[in-house]
């Protein structure tokens, strides 16, 4: 059994993302490519895009720190910390309102 401190990693990746260019800092928590389900934690900065893009299976985006915008089309969707977004199977983007911490849990189709 392995045992990761969400709050931990939020911080750190916190510090992380204030001091990149992107404004962000990502690292898998769980799973990765040899795995069906995978977990990420991600840092994001005011104002920082993760630009459209597909969803690669089932995936959901569970909001630690801070407030998201989820762009699916011409539908948005805002959450704030504790909340879960389910992430819809059309491209999308997210958008950090404020400082934010997420962890985004896909599980890959067969």
């Amino acid at each position: 059994m392995e045992k990761f401190s969400l709050d931990a990693l939020g911080r750190e990746h916190l510090e992380r993302a204030r001091g990149a260019s992107s404004g962000r800092s990502a690292a898998t928590v769980y799973g990765g490519h040899e795995h069906m389900l995978r977990q990420t934690i991600i840092a994001m900065m005011p104002e920082t895009i993760l630009a459209e893009h597909e969803n690669p299976g089932e995936s959901t985006l569970h909001i630690l720190v801070g407030r998201i915008r989820l762009v699916a089309g011409e539908t948005s969707w805002e959450a704030r910390s504790g909340d879960l977004l389910v992430i819809p199977s059309a491209r999308h983007e997210v958008q950090a309102v404020e400082e934010s911490v997420l962890l985004l849990t896909v599980a890959l189709l067969a």
